[in-house]
């Protein structure tokens, strides 16, 4: 069947079974007082908005040169505030940094004349296997500054994936720990000849090593920035495939107009906030919005070295003073796990803008949170391909819960169907097709690294396909239904995952759901679900029965769960993204593939 076939018999079925959970009562509409506030005239912007203008934000180079470490630091040194606090660093023991913009500079410079006193210059390839330790960013911006190009490594892969990962990207110099670099690199380094330099952030006298501080401390700290071009490789974004092996994405110093201006435009940042992204750098998020949108736009960003902890978690909300928050959807439905009540007991009256990435947040989640909190989680919608946000709920725009949003001015984003070369809009509202965008936005990514056929196929039509399927309603909010790969086939209805996780996640005794199709002899595949449930929840068969019912009744029983799974855990990757295809695997005896980037064996 060809994908337009498969897009009218899936629109007749979505069609329907969301219109109840999208009524116009759900819908959190904003007052005026937030529009006003917002940086986002939402209703004028696409007239007066878009990429020659976010480009004039941004200082640039003579030239016509652009390198994102003098946008992100530099400039704001030069322009008479390097006194703000750019950095404030919390450690796992409760010791704690702060870093203004000009002791930023200051590190970063020095970082950078040390890596051009080792002979790594324009071009360089610098990986980090860092946790979030100050070290991590000062590496990131001090490498961009040299015009080296900066790709950062999960702290808690294991020796594999680090390997996979710097031989494709043929990694000259690696910033670590002492321990990371005995139990991850140091046995297989001498298969990788491209690597010259061993950066270790916390030791000394480790052999074929360099010890980071000693050797900074004796390092000139003058250094001029080297004026990249806006097409200049900068960053390099290793995203998994299902079985194959990674990919890693390329983005240019260009990249930095989207992400400077999303984060102005999307998490709404003004130059008083206090940020926090919970995303590790680790990650795109990371990278796009821990490091790179709140620097460039002049924040105080708050960095955790620990890992989750609800409780932690509201702690620092409340100390900190954060105003602005960005985190992950599993997370938000950990928060929900925890209990209301504990978000109770802290002051987070200083928040006032709160965004989600990583997977859809599901509409329960938004309304707890409009609940709990006094106001939504926004999603956003965007992949390490597109390099920054595409798609959001914004600041000035009411939120419907459950949808991913609008596109950015600047970004044209349209439904289509893709029968093998032949690429056609949808143009009905709320039919089912693949998302796709018009490529030639800044962050676009500008390549699979030495898999240049790979990179072509991501293009059709004069398009770039997402491989996500979603829905655009009359309003122009795009509503996100699953992966290609991910919908389920049954007697003659495709079933998108996000629709049925998101119903189970209506039920009060439910935390997380992930949805699989199994095989069934009469209708190809049925529907079978996972979930794992709130705080004070106990597992039960009659909890089973009645989730079962809840389900067949709002989602009827051609499309419910035919069989339901309690679960303590589900498996998701370190990014926060429940791994479906791991579920199935294990679910139908298949080859699990990829497990470099699994955070939970369950």
């Amino acid at each position: 069947m060809s994908d337009r076939a498969k897009t009218a018999v899936a629109s007749a079925r979505f069609g329907m079974g969301l219109e109840e959970s999208r009524a116009a009562s759900r819908t959190i509409r904003k007052s005026a007082a937030d529009r006003a506030a917002a940086n986002l005239p939402h209703e004028t912007a696409r007239l007066t908005l878009g990429w020659e203008v976010y480009r004039r934000w941004l200082d640039g180079l003579p030239g016509g040169c652009l390198n994102i470490a003098h946008e992100a630091i530099d400039r704001h040194v030069a322009h008479g505030r390097g006194g703000r606090e750019a950095l404030r660093w919390l450690a796992k023991t409760g010791d704690r940094r702060s870093y203004s913009y000009a002791d930023l500079k200051a590190h970063t410079d020095r970082f950078a004349r040390l890596l051009s006193d080792l002979g790594h210059g324009r071009g360089a390839r610098v990986f980090a296997l860092l946790g979030r330790v100050p070290e991590l960013y000062v590496a990131a911006l001090g490498a961009l500054k040299a015009g080296g190009v900066f790709s950062p490594l999960y702290s808690a892969f294991g020796p594999e994936p680090v390997r996979a990962r710097m031989t494709i990207g043929e990694a000259d110099i690696l910033i670590t720990t002492a321990a990371d670099y005995a139990k991850k690199v140091a046995p297989w380094r001498a298969e990788l000849p491209s690597l010259r330099h061993v950066l270790i952030v916390d030791g000394a006298g480790i052999d074929g090593t360099i010890d980071l501080a000693a050797t900074l401390a004796l390092t000139e700290p003058a250094f001029e920035l080297v004026a990249t071009r806006p097409e200049d490789m900068a960053l390099l974004h290793f995203t998994s495939g299902t079985t194959g092996r990674p990919k890693g994405a390329i983005h240019v110093h260009e990249a930095v107009v989207a992400h400077h201006a999303t984060g102005r435009l999307v998490l709404d940042l003004h130059d008083d906030d206090i940020f926090w992204c919970t995303a590790d750098p680790g990650w795109v998020t990371g990278t796009s919005y821990g490091i790179i949108a709140p620097l460039t736009n002049g924040v105080t960003m708050v960095i955790d070295e620990a890992d989750f902890d609800a409780e932690r978690w509201y702690e620092i909300l409340e100390r900190e003073r954060v105003t602005v928050w960005y985190t992950a959807p599993t997370a938000i439905r950990l928060l929900i796990k925890a209990g209301a009540e504990l978000a109770g007991r802290h002051d987070l009256s200083r928040l006032r803008f709160m965004a989600s990435v990583g997977e859809p947040l599901n509409a329960e989640a938004v309304l707890w949170s409009q609940d709990v909190f006094g106001r939504p989680f926004h999603d956003n919608w965007w992949q390490t391909e597109t390099g920054g946000i595409m798609i959001a709920n914004f600041a000035a725009l009411d939120v419907k819960p459950g949808s991913m949003g609008k596109p950015l001015p600047g970004v044209e984003a349209a439904i289509v169907t893709v029968d093998g070369e032949e690429v056609a809009l949808v143009e009905t509202p709320m039919t089912v097709g693949q998302l796709a965008l018009r490529p030639g936005w800044p962050a676009m990514f500008r390549g699979y690294l030495h898999e240049e056929a790979r990179y072509a196929a991501c293009f059709k039509g004069g398009w770039y396909l997402t491989g996500d399927l979603a829905m655009r309603d009359a309003d122009g909010y795009y509503w996100f239904v699953g992966r290609a790969d991910d919908v389920i086939k049954s007697s003659g209805h495709l079933i998108g995952p996000f629709e049925v996780e998101s119903v189970l996640m209506e039920h009060a005794a439910v935390a997380e759901a992930a949805v699989i199709g199994v095989p069934d002899e009469r209708a190809g595949e049925v529907v079978k679900a996972f979930v794992t449930l709130k705080h004070g929840v106990e597992p039960s068969e009659t909890l089973r029965k009645d989730l079962l019912g809840h389900a067949r009744k709002r989602l009827g029983a051609a499309i419910a769960p035919r069989q339901i799974e309690i679960r303590p855990e589900l498996p998701r990757t370190r990014s926060g993204k429940i791994m479906r295809r791991l579920l199935r695997a294990r679910e139908l005896g298949l080859p699990e593939g990829d497990l470099s980037t699994l955070e939970t064996v369950a």
